[in-house]
């Protein structure tokens, strides 16, 4: 896997790899991350799979980090329960 571009942001970290015949855009926050797998053939590049960081894409992607935390905790709280 490939890091084509690092794309600056105030909270997350957003990466974009190439491998395999995909562009793989990647966000963090904390110890969470969200992938999204684009194909080569669907855009014409890298500044397209950038253009496609909307606003709107961050604020869902924010909403299931907030999901997936809840979760995660609720996960953790059972880790020492006997079954």
């Amino acid at each position: 896997m490939r890091l084509v571009k690092d794309v600056p942001h105030d909270r997350y970290k957003i990466q974009i790899f190439q491998y395999n015949g995909k562009y793989i855009l990647k966000i963090e926050l904390g110890q969470f991350e969200q992938t999204y797998k684009i194909g080569e053939t669907d855009v014409y590049g890298v500044e397209e799979v950038e253009n496609m960081i909307t606003e709107e894409l961050l604020t869902n992607t924010l909403q299931r980090f907030v999901s997936m935390r809840t979760e995660w905790l609720e996960a953790f709280k059972q880790k020492n329960i006997k079954k």
